[in-house]
């Protein structure tokens, strides 16, 4: 029920505030958050949901910090992108614990499944992130549509076909 009043509030959110498209749009956020709220009801493994949290909360971080950034410059520092980052991770985290929201399943590495997946979901997603700017940055250019909308989802699929190979062969 938290679950789906938050995406209410923020999808509201997102109308309201919306301006113009960027690397991480607010309708692929808006999507990102119903995919995991459908994927916890369609019984998809803890730790796949957690990687695409991760990916939500990335999202949902750098959406932040480049709104800010465009009233302050200082947030445009890529140490506060990383503290914004870690702030919204060990917050999403915090409350998925304080609301029930992470149910014993197992674990992985001594970790609860949900919350293994959202932090190598967020730390794929930044990486991934990080070097294509890096990428483009060195080149000034893109190399194909879409570029940035396609690593970053490619990452999450990767990471989730990844995790879907540990959880079933390795664990």
């Amino acid at each position: 029920m938290v679950i789906i009043y938050f995406l209410i509030t923020f999808i509201a959110l997102l109308f309201t505030t919306a301006g113009s498209v960027s690397a991480h749009c607010p309708l692929c956020v808006a999507g990102a958050g119903a995919g995991i709220t459908l994927s916890r009801l369609l019984g998809i493994d803890d730790s796949i949901t957690g990687i695409w949290i991760g990916a939500f909360i990335g999202a949902i971080a750098f959406w932040t910090q480049a709104s800010l950034g465009r009233r302050n410059k200082l947030f445009f520092n890529p140490a506060i992108g990383v503290i914004i980052y870690i702030l919204f991770l060990v917050s999403t985290i915090w409350s998925f614990y304080q609301f029930g929201l992470v149910v014993k399943h197992g674990d992985i590495f001594g970790y609860d499944k949900l919350t293994f997946g959202m932090v190598v979901g967020s730390f794929v997603f930044y990486v991934v992130d990080w070097l294509n700017k890096a990428l483009v940055k060195k080149d000034g250019r893109v190399y194909f549509p879409y570029q940035r909308m396609i690593v970053s989802l490619g990452s999450v699929v990767i990471a989730s076909i990844g995790m879907y190979i540990l959880i079933n062969y390795y664990i």
